[in-house]
C-alpha cells in the first residue's frame, strides 16, 4: 500500500490543492473507488467524486464510501476535516488523473528501492517453496530485488549479494567468463551453473526473466545440482510471473519519475511558482544545490545514462533527498544542502553504483533558493564543463569560481577572432621571432602584483633579469604598466589565452 502523504506529493505535480484536514499523512491506502449510480453502496478508501457539483457534495459521497481521501472538480471549500480533500484542476482530465491514482494506490506497494511491489519478496518466498531451494531476483544489471527466505545454508556469494544488493564483482567475472550472461540473453529455459571454489559459490540453477525480447532480470535458485521435474517446471512458471511483477513495477516507476521529472525541469527552467512547486516535490524553499552529471561509457552511451537517471531516482519512495530530470544527455538533481560535502559524497554514491567501465562527470552549483535555480543550473553546467577539462574531484561552483571565470573568459576569446594588435599580440610575436621569454615575464609579475622578487621566484631567476626584461618588454609592446587598467586588461587576455 501507499500513504497518504506520498498520494499528495505526486498528485501535486498535477496541479491538485490539497486540504488534508486532520487526517495524518501516514493514513495507509488501499483501494480507489468511483461513484455508481446503481451500487449506492460502493466503499473504498481513495474516491473519485466525478459527477460532485461542490466540494462539499465530494465530501459527502467520500464520507458515505467510508473513503479516507475524495478527488473532487468543484469550487468552494467544506468543513471536512475527518476527510482528505483533493481538490482537481479543471484542465487536467479525470482519465489521466483516474490512471494515476489507479496506478499509485494498486501498484505503489515499494520495495526497500522504492520501486514496485513488496509482495516481489512474498513470490520470492512462494518461488523458493516450490523449487525447494533459497533463491535471489536480480535486475539485467545483477542489482538485487528481492531475495527468499532460508540463510542457514546460503553459501557466501549469496550471503554478499543480499548484503551489498548486488552480484560481488568476482562472481559477475566469473558469469562472463563461463558465458552466463550471453545464454541469459539468448534463451528461456532454466540451466545449471557449476559450483566454483575460487568464489565459493556452491551452484546457481538460472532462468531469465523476460518480457517478448526484453530481458528484465533473472531469477538464481542456490542448488548444488541441477533442479529436474516440478521443481524446474515451477522455476520456469515462476519466471514469467516475475516478468508480471517487474512490468507492474516498471510502469509505477515511470509514471513517478514523469511527474518528477516534469516539474524539476520547469524549475530549472523557471517558472512564477518555483516556491510551491519546490514545496510540492518536498524540497525547501532554500539551500538547495544543483548538480549537473554526464556519465560515459563507450560501450553503451545510452544505457548508462539511463542508469545513471534511474539509480538517482531510485530510494524510498519520495523521501529521497533530491528530485532529478534527464534533459539531453545530462542528469540533474536539485539536492538539499545538508553539509559542504552532501553534494559530492551523493555524486560519489552514483558513481559507484555504474558500471565500472563508466566515466562520471559532474558539477554543482553554489547554494540557491527555489527561485535561483535557473542560475544555479548555468552554474553547475560549467562546473561539468570545468570537471570534463581538468578532472580531479567534482568541482563546486563556489569553491571553483575563479576557474569558472577564466573558463568563460576562454570561451569568449575562443568563440570570435581574437585581437592580432595591442601589447599581448605585439609580445607574442616578438617572443616568436626572437625566442624572448616576454610573455611568460609579463605573466608572473602580475600574477606576483608587480612584485619583481615574486615574479623573479616563480620564473627561477634573479630579480635584476625580471626588471631588465619588464624594461624591454614595456619598449616592444609600449604599454603603461602603471595603469590599473591596463593591467587588469593585460591579466584578463593572458588568462584567456
Amino acid at each position: 500500500m501507499i500513504t497518504l502523504d506520498r498520494l499528495v506529493n505526486v498528485l501535486g505535480g498535477y496541479g491538485v490543492v490539497s486540504r488534508l484536514g486532520a487526517v495524518p499523512r501516514s493514513t495507509e491506502l488501499r483501494s480507489v473507488v468511483l461513484p455508481e449510480p446503481s451500487e449506492p453502496r460502493v466503499a473504498g478508501d481513495v474516491l473519485l467524486a466525478l459527477g460532485a457539483g461542490s466540494v462539499a457534495e465530494g465530501t459527502r459521497m467520500a464520507r458515505a464510501a467510508g473513503a479516507t481521501a475524495v478527488l473532487v472538480r468543484a469550487d468552494g471549500t467544506a468543513d471536512a476535516d475527518d476527510v482528505a480533500v483533493l481538490q482537481v484542476d479543471p484542465s487536467v482530465p479525470w482519465s489521466e488523473l483516474a490512471a494515476v491514482v489507479y496506478g499509485l494506490v494498486l501498484e505503489g506497494r515499494e520495495t526497500e528501492s522504492g520501486r514496485g511491489p513488496t509482495d516481489l519478496f512474498a513470490l520470492a518466498d512462494t518461488l523458493a517453496d516450490a523449487v525447494g531451494a533459497p533463491l535471489t531476483i536480480e535486475d539485467r544489471h545483477a542489482n538485487l530485488l528481492a531475495y527468499s527466505r532460508g540463510q542457514a545454508d546460503a553459501d557466501p556469494i549469496r550471503t554478499q549479494t543480499i548484503l551489498r544488493r548486488r552480484a560481488p564483482d568476482a562472481l559477475r567475472r566469473l558469469f562472463v567468463e563461463r558465458g552466463v550472461y550471453t545464454r541469459l540473453m539468448a534463451g528461456d529455459e532454466p540451466f545449471f551453473v557449476p559450483p566454483d571454489d575460487a568464489t565459493g559459490m556452491r551452484g546457481r540453477m538460472v532462468v531469465a526473466v523476460r518480457v517478448g525480447r526484453e530481458l528484465l532480470g533473472s531469477v538464481w535458485v542456490s542448488s548444488p545440482k541441477t533442479l529436474r521435474g516440478g521443481a524446474r517446471r515451477a522455476l520456469a512458471d515462476g519466471a514469467r510471473t516475475v516478468a508480471l511483477h517487474l512490468l507492474r513495477s516498471r510502469a509505477s516507476a515511470d509514471l513517478e519519475r514523469q511527474v518528477e521529472s516534469e516539474a524539476v525541469i520547469r524549475l530549472l527552467e523557471g517558472t512564477p511558482d518555483a516556491a510551491s512547486l519546490a514545496s510540492r516535490l518536498g524540497l525547501p524553499p532554500s539551500s538547495l544545490q544543483v548538480i549537473a552529471v554526464r556519465p560515459r561509457a563507450e560501450a553503451e552511451p545510452h544505457t548508462v545514462l539511463l542508469m545513471a537517471f534511474e539509480q538517482a531516482t531510485a530510494g524510498f519512495g519520495w523521501s529521497r533527498p533530491g528530485r532529478s530530470a534527464v534533459v539531453e544527455n545530462v542528469v540533474y538533481t536539485v539536492l538539499p544542502v545538508d553539509s559542504d560535502e552532501s553534494a559530492r559524497n551523493w555524486v560519489a554514491a552514483l558513481g559507484d553504483a555504474l558500471p565500472e567501465s563508466s566515466t562520471l562527470w559532474a558539477g554543482i552549483s553554489g547554494p540557491a533558493t527555489s527561485e535561483e535555480l535557473v542560475a544555479a543550473r548555468r552554474e553547475a553546467d560549467e562546473c561539468l564543463a570545468l570537471h570534463e577539462a581538468t578532472g580531479g574531484d567534482p568541482p563546486r561552483y563556489d569553491e571553483r569560481w575563479d576557474d569558472i571565470l577564466l573558463q568563460r573568459l576562454r570561451a569568449a576569446a575562443g568563440s570570435g577572432r581574437g585581437p592580432t594588435r595591442g601589447p599581448v599580440a605585439e609580445l607574442i610575436r616578438y617572443d616568436d621571432e626572437h625566442g624572448t621569454p616576454f610573455v611568460a615575464t609579463l605573466r608572473a609579475w602580475l600574477e606576483a602584483q608587480g612584485d619583481a622578487a615574486g615574479a623573479a621566484e616563480i620564473l627561477g631567476v634573479h630579480e635584476n633579469t625580471v626588471r631588465n626584461r619588464l624594461r624591454k618588454l614595456i619598449r616592444v609592446a609600449r604599454v603603461d604598466l602603471s595603469d590599473p587598467r591596463k593591467r587588469m586588461a593585460l591579466m584578463i587576455e593572458l588568462a584567456a589565452l
